[in-house]
């Protein structure tokens, strides 16, 4: 399987660089066990939502499952949709 699918804020970083941005968050995936994230291989890939107006990532039923100020754009966090990287 892949390894970004293993939850660490380096992998969430991987992720939203090459993902899309939309209707305010990026649209990611983890390893999950039991529906929480996981750090190592499972079977089961869940999808997750990382709001960086807030720094916050959620689960499918929008519950907040993570939450770091390093991802939060009122904390300083500039994600790749507002970067100027012409």
């Amino acid at each position: 399987m892949n390894e970004l699918f293993k939850f660490s804020e380096e992998n969430l970083l991987k992720q939203i660089e090459t993902g899309k941005y939309e209707l305010g968050f990026y649209r990611i995936k983890f390893f999950t066990k039991n529906g929480l994230l996981s750090e190592v291989n499972s079977e089961e890939v869940s999808e997750f939502y990382l709001y960086p107006s807030g720094g916050t990532l959620r689960d499918k039923y929008f519950n907040i499952v993570f939450y770091s100020s390093k991802f939060d754009t009122y904390r300083g966090f500039v994600p790749p949709h507002q970067r100027n990287d012409s």
